[in-house]
C-alpha cells in the first residue's frame, strides 16, 4: 500500500511551507505568526489558496504578509534503478 504522500509527490505535488503574519483583532498594533504547511502544486498553489480565502472569509485576524517556500521532494532524476544489495549484519 503506497502512502497517500507519497502518490501526491509522484504526481507533481511538493510540500509547500507558508509563514503568515496576521494583526490580532483586539491589537491592531501586534502581528502573529502561523505556519502552514501543505502538499501542493505549484506555481498556484490551489490548496494555500484555498486555505487563504476561508482565512479570508471566516477569521477575524487580517492578513499582514504571507511568505511561501515550496520544494519538489521527489524528482525525476532520484529515481533510479539500483545495481546491487548490500547487505549489514
Amino acid at each position: 500500500m503506497v502512502s497517500s504522500d507519497f502518490a501526491k509527490q509522484m504526481a507533481g505535488y511538493g510540500l509547500v511551507t507558508a509563514h503568515i503574519l496576521y494583526r490580532l483583532p483586539d491589537h491592531p498594533s501586534f502581528l502573529q505568526s502561523y505556519i502552514w504547511q501543505e502538499y501542493d502544486i505549484s506555481p498556484r498553489f490551489p490548496q494555500l489558496n484555498k486555505f487563504l480565502e476561508f482565512w479570508q472569509r471566516e477569521l477575524d485576524g487580517p492578513l499582514h504578509e504571507v511568505t511561501v517556500v515550496h520544494q519538489s521532494l521527489i524528482k525525476p532524476a532520484e529515481l533510479r534503478h539500483v545495481g546491487g544489495v548490500f547487505l549489514l549484519h
